[in-house]
């Protein structure tokens, strides 16, 4: 996942109704412009988490497109169903499984992220604990998820200055604010509605997404 631009982070939509579908509309989003990684997030109507069964088809039908188009495949939440999946990583909420374990649990070649929230402690934490990367966020109003924690820029900003390990940036992101975040110094750009509900399709969102990573690497 190491670049020196910003890269794009795509995140499934919380509900997949027709899979062979999205598969489709997955497989011309990557072919687009290049996207670093996606993160299978699904919840249920209620916010539930989804069966482990879901989770497993899901990702046995999507990881063979994000390969073909050297895109990594990320399990939120649940370090046992990204090994069963044998995804290339997992992505840890403060609540789930702590790091430690979990780098026990896969081995030491999976990527394993963290959320921060809005806290220069816990990214900190984080980063001495191992983590391939830390995610700051909301830093906007999101419709896929309630968010509880608001960050602002300058975490990012500083966090560019002071550590090495990869930030990235959640919540909210879209075309029209991107530009600020990646400005401001975030490795990745953590995007799902802002792609997937884009007025011109997800295909269009992630070459305007990407044309913004590619304007500031060029200036810097």
């Amino acid at each position: 996942m190491s670049d020196d631009s910003c890269q794009i982070y795509l995140i499934t939509p919380p509900q997949i109704p027709d899979l062979q579908a999205f598969c489709k509309t997955l497989s011309e989003t990557l072919a687009a412009a290049p996207v670093a990684c996606l993160q299978i997030r699904l919840k249920e109507m209620n916010g539930d988490k989804p069966e482990s069964s879901a989770v497993i088809q899901a990702c046995e039908a999507i990881k063979p497109i994000c390969h073909e188009h050297g895109t990594l495949v990320i399990i939120n939440d649940n370090p046992d169903l990204a090994k069963e999946c044998e995804a290339d990583g997992v992505h840890l909420g403060q609540n789930d499984m702590d790091y430690f374990s979990s780098r026990e649990l896969l081995g030491g070649d999976v990527i394993i992220g963290v959320t921060c929230h809005n806290s220069k402690g816990l990214g900190f934490e984080a980063a001495n604990a191992g983590a391939d990367y830390v995610a700051f966020g909301a830093f906007f109003d999101t419709p896929t998820k309630a968010a509880k924690y608001r960050a602002e820029t300058e975490i990012l900003e500083w966090w560019q200055e002071a550590v090495e390990i990869p930030s990235v940036a959640i919540g909210g992101i879209t075309v029209d604010n991107a530009a600020q975040i990646i400005r401001a110094g975030a490795d990745f750009i953590a995007v799902s509605s802002g792609v997937w509900a884009h007025p011109d399709g997800p295909a269009s969102a992630v070459s305007q997404l990407s044309a913004l990573c590619q304007a500031h690497s060029q200036r810097d």
